[in-house]
């Protein structure tokens, strides 16, 4: 188990001198490392998106932030016994925000080539099928039957959204826009027959506007994931510690069960997931 004690002598070590081999860890962490500034602060800073629900969502009266990775983020620094600071950020700046030194991790990445080279990641927090939501009288099923210059499709440019369809659907005409809420118009005004989204934003959408249209997730199921940032450094035991925790509370269902929670700031229940869907 992945607990306070074990933090506390990643940094502390250096000090009291435990084994040789965590010696040199702290000794390691000494060079203002993101463990030992964390741990010297009893602080643990992320970024938040104040419009990100059901990622994240800041009140418009003051009230506390809300949103799955703000339950997740706020029970890794209750188990490090520091608390909880959200720098209000966007998605496009998370990771300058990383590499700026202002936040100790994003959680909500995707790991793309391109942010590869300048930040590093844990695994996995948790997995995001592609879906499609669409027009009723699009009746395809897989990908393949998705394939076609007739079907067209908006998507958000740059976006993991975007990335997918110009793998996966090479023949299907795509509108590139500039935010997926600008894809979502395209959609209501008839000029595409289907938006692709992740899961938790296509139930979202739907949630939102139960007309828009009707989910598709295309066969074979193809996911992102949703990862934890951290800056690049040379000492890895910061990124080493919260990508074990990760692990530990997705095998533990307490993930699960944030990321099921929240939803609800959305309009969408469990039993609004596809049967046999995990995340």
């Amino acid at each position: 188990m992945i607990t306070r004690r074990h933090f506390s002598k990643l940094v502390g070590v250096g000090v009291v001198g435990a084994s040789t081999g965590l010696m040199a860890l702290g000794a390691r962490a000494a060079a203002s490392s993101s463990l030992e500034r964390v741990k010297a602060s009893g602080v643990l800073r992320i970024g938040g998106i104040g419009d990100g629900a059901p990622y994240y969502q800041k009140s418009l009266t003051g009230g506390p932030w809300r949103g799955f990775y703000v339950d997740i983020c706020q029970k890794l620094a209750d188990d490090l016994g520091i608390k909880l600071s959200i720098l209000e950020t966007t998605w496009g700046n998370s990771v300058l925000d990383l590499q700026a030194g202002k936040t100790d991790v994003f959680f909500g990445l995707n790991p793309t080539p391109e942010r590869q080279k300048v930040i590093d990641f844990s695994g996995p927090v948790f997995k995001n099928a592609f879906t499609f939501i669409a027009k009723k009288s699009v009746t395809a099923k897989s990908w393949e039957d998705l394939d076609t210059p007739q079907t067209r499709i908006s998507v958000d440019a740059g976006s993991s959204h975007d990335s997918a369809v110009t793998r996966l659907l090479p023949k299907a005409s795509i509108s590139r826009l500039k935010t997926a809420s600008d894809a979502t118009a395209a959609l209501q005004s008839n000029r595409v027959d289907a938006q692709c989204l992740v899961m938790v934003l296509a139930l979202a959408l739907r949630a939102k506007h139960p007309s828009i249209g009707e989910l598709i997730v295309p066969t074979p199921v193809n996911f992102t994931t949703s990862n934890a940032g951290f800056r690049r450094e040379e000492d890895t035991s910061w990124r080493d510690y919260v990508d074990a925790w990760i692990s530990e509370h997705r095998d533990n269902g307490f993930i699960k069960e944030a990321i099921m929670r929240n939803m609800a700031l959305v309009g969408v229940t469990q039993k609004d997931f596809p049967e046999g869907f995990e995340i």
